[in-house]
């Protein structure tokens, strides 16, 4: 397919200057001279080089594969009709039936934006972090710090990378960290079921099996089953552990899930997300004593 390198510049910066930071999870700050995103956001949260976005917006550049005009479409938030063009521009088929979908709609990302004190994130059939508000990674970790590849609670779970960012630990007891790696590797039983073409999930099983003895194990004895709320213990740096509890959302039309941090009013656990809300991803461990 013949893609149209100045259609494709031109798309690209109309949706970047629609796409406000805190929509993308990322801080807002106040010395912006322009309205929507920075390139060098974008390169964040796409995974790609800031040079590479320049020369995309510009016209310039090799024609992009269809993983990075995936990712970009992402970072920039486009609907269905958007994404389709952007890769026909780009050069490249829009993705077909029975994928994995990525693309969060964006009635998914208002309602995701009203949950200015509870960390909600959005994660694909597979396990992907496709979308996250300012409170998950003031809780677990910023997001926009892991590169795209490493958004996948998979991965992170079964093949842990030393040069990941820090970020906090989940799971209290032994019992508890058992119990969510069962239900990991069913969901992703689940979702082969459904999607056994899906290019990236059979990447990822591949490196799951190949990388992690423990992954292996329990894919030859996990049945197939779907995400459930449960309780969570997260261990934060800086405000120890917060026992919260993780209500998950099916959202039947994209198979993703919307899942939402919460506690009892009046708990410990409350107390300490409120301050969470005010203190953001600052590192409070770096503080001095009092």
């Amino acid at each position: 397919m013949k893609g149209d390198r100045d259609e494709l510049a031109i798309a690209l910066r109309r949706a970047r200057s629609r796409v406000r930071p805190e929509d993308a999870g990322l801080p807002a700050g106040s010395r912006r001279r322009v309205p929507g995103l920075r390139r060098e956001e974008v390169a964040l949260l796409a995974g790609v080089s800031v040079d590479y976005v320049v020369r995309l917006e510009q016209g310039r550049g090799p024609h992009p594969s269809e993983q990075v005009v995936a990712a970009l479409c992402r970072a920039l938030r486009l609907g269905d009709d958007e994404r389709d063009r952007v890769f026909r521009l780009a050069g490249v088929e829009p993705p077909r039936s029975g994928r994995i979908d990525v693309r969060v709609r964006p009635s998914v990302l208002r309602l995701l934006e009203r949950f200015t004190d509870l960390p909600s994130l959005v994660q694909s059939a597979k396990g992907d972090i496709l979308a996250w508000n300012a409170m998950s990674s003031a809780l677990t970790g910023d997001w926009s710090a892991l590169r795209p590849e490493r958004r996948n609670q998979l991965r992170l779970r079964f093949l842990p990378d030393p040069s990941d960012p820090p970020r906090s630990a989940v799971g209290g007891s032994g019992e508890e960290r058992a119990a969510t790696a069962r239900q990991s590797v069913a969901s992703l039983r689940s979702a082969a079921a459904r999607y056994p073409d899906d290019p990236g999930l059979r990447r990822l099983l591949a490196d799951l099996l190949a990388g992690s003895a423990e992954f292996r194990h329990l894919w030859e004895t996990a049945e197939a089953g779907a995400w459930r709320s449960h309780t969570k213990t997260v261990l934060h740096p800086a405000l120890g552990e917060l026992v919260l509890e993780c209500d998950t959302l099916h959202l039947p039309d994209s198979d993703q899930l919307l899942i939402v941090y919460s506690a009892e009013p009046g708990s410990a656990a409350a107390e300490s997300l409120a301050l969470l809300r005010v203190v953001g991803t600052q590192d409070l461990t770096a503080a001095p004593p009092r």
